[in-house]
């Protein structure tokens, strides 16, 4: 099997192999590759969402950071006129 591909029998609703059957038709690929192509999809798709949540929770920390050290920055650095 290419690319470590790995041979599993799954079960799915009928409707669901028609329309990957449909699909592998327009794009003239076979199922698997259909059904391969929408996990890629979904496991991409969750790493931007892991990797927005990471930054969202960066960011939070970050401004707490700079508002607990925003006197010592008033502190040690001279007045702009």
């Amino acid at each position: 099997m290419a690319n470590g591909a790995v041979k599993v029998t799954i079960n799915l609703p009928h409707n669901l192999v028609v329309v990957a059957d449909e699909v592998a038709r327009e794009r003239k690929t076979s199922r698997s590759k259909v059904i391969t192509s929408c996990l890629q999809s979904l496991a991409a798709e969750r790493l931007h969402n892991e990797m927005a949540e990471g930054y969202r929770t960066l960011a939070k920390e970050n401004l707490k950071f700079a508002e607990g050290s925003a006197h010592l920055a008033n502190e040690l650095l001279p007045e702009r006129e």
